[in-house]
């Protein structure tokens, strides 16, 4: 039987991707001229959650106990890689402005 972490990372994946949407957003809005590393870095980020968040529901409405267990592993993966990434983006941040 599957764990119940699919539930919390469907969640919590959700609030992180709007957090790296804003940052992105906030990024084009302050300094539309010049590009960064850090809102292409956002944006990957942004990508790992979004398939977080699907895989994690998919796991969650899957019938199948097995291939729950699998796609909650995938999603619990990719959501770990994800919280690595932010880590990073908010250290590029802080990098960027002290300059």
């Amino acid at each position: 039987m599957p764990s119940n972490t699919s539930q919390h990372i469907l969640s919590t994946a959700a609030n992180l991707l709007g957090f790296c949407l804003f940052v992105i957003t906030a990024l084009h809005i302050s300094n539309q001229e010049q590009r960064t590393l850090i809102d292409e870095f956002t944006g990957v980020v942004a990508i790992f959650l979004a398939t977080s968040c699907l895989l994690s529901f998919a796991s969650i409405r899957s019938g199948n106990d097995q291939r729950a267990e699998k796609l909650e592993n995938v999603a619990n993966i990719l959501f770990l890689l994800s919280l690595i990434g932010i880590l990073l983006i908010i250290v590029f941040i802080t990098l960027h402005f002290i300059k």
